[in-house]
């Protein structure tokens, strides 16, 4: 079985025509709306080498969490209430 030629990947595919697209065509048209429903972060250079997978980034964000919930107190008039 041979491999179909691979084509330009600007240039429209010979099954479809310009006129199929009465608005244009427009490249990254649903990058935004993608990047919003994204759950990928990406971490600086920096932050990647301290951690060898995603667990230990995941721990370590949990274990952050748990220590910012035991020591928030919320102060109201002057006392601290827990």
């Amino acid at each position: 079985m041979k491999k179909a030629k691979q084509t330009d990947k600007d240039e429209l595919r010979t099954e479809y025509k310009l006129s199929d697209f009465p608005k244009g065509l427009m490249r990254g048209k649903y990058a935004e709306c993608l990047r919003e429903s994204s759950n990928v972060v990406v971490l600086k250079p920096e932050v990647a080498q301290a951690f060898p997978n995603q667990e230990a980034v995941n721990n370590a964000l949990l274990s952050l969490i748990q220590i910012a919930k035991k020591t928030t107190r919320i102060r109201v008039l002057g006392q601290s209430v827990r």
